[in-house]
C-alpha cells in the first residue's frame, strides 16, 4: 500500500378482489393525502441503504446502485389489487412456478411507511456536517479500528484478491448496516411490491421484485426470511437483488453466498462490487479542498459539469489534472499547493465544504448516488486507516 501522498501522485390471485379493493382505494386516499402534506424536497442526493433510512442502500439510497433522479410521480397508481394479480400473471408467463407465486406475493399489501420513506430521505433533508456526524461517531470509528483488527487475515486475503484497501470494505460496511448489527426486518417481497406499484419508481423496482424471485427460485433464500430495509435491500451489505446475483461472493467456500450471516461472504462482495465497478488500489478517493470564491468563479467558467451517469455524477465538476485544479486556484486545507500530478479529480461541492475526488469515488457513488453517503464513507475509511 501506497501512502496518502503516494496515492495522490500514483495514479395476486383472483381470489383478491372486492373488499381488498376498497380496501386498497381508501389506503391510496389517504396516502395521496398525506403526501400532499410533505414539504417536496428539491432534487439532490438520494439514499435507500442501510438501517438509517438509508440507503442508504441507505441514500440510501441506491441501496447499491441508483435510482434515478428523485423527481415526485405525476401518474397515478392503480388499484392494489388489480395491479398485484397483473404481477403474478406476468411473474407465471416468465417461468416462476406457481407455489413461488403465492409464497412470495399472495398476500402483500402496500406499506404506507416505504413510500413516505422514499419521498422523504434523510440526504434530501439536512446538511452534510449533522449527516456526517451522525454517522462517522467516534464510536463508528473506533468499532471499524476494532475490526480491522479482528479480522486482519480475512481482510488481507480480500485485499489480494479484489485489490480494494480493507478500510473502504470497512467503511462501507460500517454504513451501510453499522457492521451488521442493523439489516432491516421488513419483508423485502412487501418492500419491493409496494415500490413497484407506486409510480415514482415503478420500473426500477418492478424488476428489483422479478430478481428477487429469482434469488428464491435458486435456492439462495427462503421466501420467509427475505427481510431487508423499507428499499428492499438486504443483508450486511445491503445488497438489492440484482447486485446480489450478481456480485454476492461466496469467499467461505461453502456452497453459499450469505450476505446475512457470513462475514468472509459480506466482506468479499462489497469488495467485488467496488472492483467491479473499476477500483484501482493504486489510488485513494480523494481530499477536502479549500476553494476561494474567486477560484470558484474561474472553475464554473472553465470546468464543465459532467453530462452522464447518476444524479449525483452529473452534480460535479468533469475530472481534470491536479496541475490545473492548481492553476485555478484550488489548495489543501491548510492553503498548501495540490500534489505536482496528472492524476485527473472532480470537484464535489456540498453545502459547506468542497472535495477533489478521483476515479474511485465513482465506484462508491456506484454503491449509492449521493455525495452524502460516498463522502461519509471516504471520510470514514480515512479515521479507520
Amino acid at each position: 500500500m501506497a501512502s496518502v501522498e503516494e496515492l495522490d501522485r500514483t495514479a395476486a390471485p383472483k381470489s383478491i378482489a372486492g373488499a381488498h379493493n376498497s380496501f386498497v382505494r381508501v389506503f391510496a386516499l389517504l396516502l395521496a393525502l398525506a403526501l400532499a402534506q410533505t414539504p417536496q424536497q428539491p432534487a439532490g442526493d438520494a439514499s435507500l441503504a442501510g438501517g438509517d433510512p438509508p440507503n442508504r442502500n441507505a441514500q440510501t439510497a441506491l441501496p447499491i446502485g441508483s435510482l434515478g433522479d428523485p423527481t415526485s410521480a405525476k401518474a397515478e397508481a392503480p388499484p392494489f389489487a388489480e395491479w398485484l394479480q397483473a404481477l403474478m400473471a406476468e411473474a407465471r408467463e416468465r417461468g416462476y412456478s406457481d407455489e413461488l407465486i403465492q409464497q412470495a406475493l399472495a398476500n402483500v399489501e402496500p406499506l404506507p411507511r416505504v413510500i413516505q420513506n422514499d419521498r422523504t430521505q434523510a440526504e434530501l433533508v439536512v446538511g452534510f456536517d449533522r449527516y456526517y456526524s451522525a454517522r462517522a461517531t467516534p464510536a463508528m470509528v473506533r468499532r471499524g479500528r476494532e475490526l480491522a483488527r479482528e479480522y486482519r487475515t480475512l481482510l488481507g486475503r480480500i485485499e489480494s484478491e479484489y485489490d480494494v484497501q480493507r478500510r473502504f470494505v470497512l467503511a462501507i460496511w460500517g454504513m451501510e448496516t453499522r457492521y451488521g448489527r442493523v439489516t432491516g426486518n421488513i419483508p423485502v417481497f412487501q418492500a419491493l411490491a409496494t415500490l413497484a406499484w407506486e409510480p415514482r419508481r415503478a420500473d426500477y423496482f418492478r424488476g428489483e421484485l422479478f430478481n428477487a424471485l429469482t434469488m428464491v427460485s435458486k435456492g439462495y433464500i427462503e421466501t420467509r426470511t427475505m427481510k431487508g430495509s423499507w428499499a428492499g435491500a438486504m443483508g450486511h451489505p445491503q445488497f438489492m437483488p440484482s447486485s446480489y446475483l450478481e456480485f454476492a461472493e461466496d469467499f467461505d467456500r461453502d456452497g453459499r453466498r450469505d450476505i446475512w450471516a457470513s462475514t468472509p461472504d459480506t466482506l468479499a462482495s462489497i469488495a467485488n462490487y467496488l472492483e467491479e465497478w473499476g477500483w484501482d488500489d493504486d489510488f485513494t478517493w480523494g481530499r477536502e479542498v479549500r476553494v476561494s470564491p474567486e477560484a470558484r468563479a474561474r472553475i464554473e467558467q472553465k470546468v464543465p459539469k459532467r453530462t452522464e451517469g447518476c444524479f449525483a455524477m452529473r452534480n460535479m465538476t468533469e475530472r481534470v489534472p491536479l496541475t490545473e485544479w492548481q492553476q485555478l486556484g484550488v489548495r489543501r486545507t491548510d492553503g498548501g499547493a495540490l500534489p505536482r500530478s496528472d492524476v485527473k479529480g472532480g470537484l464535489v461541492t456540498t453545502d459547506r465544504r468542497t472535495f477533489l475526488v478521483y476515479e474511485n469515488y465513482d465506484a462508491i457513488l456506484r454503491y449509492n448516488c449521493a455525495h452524502y453517503y460516498a463522502l461519509t464513507v471516504a471520510l470514514l475509511a480515512d479515521q479507520i486507516r
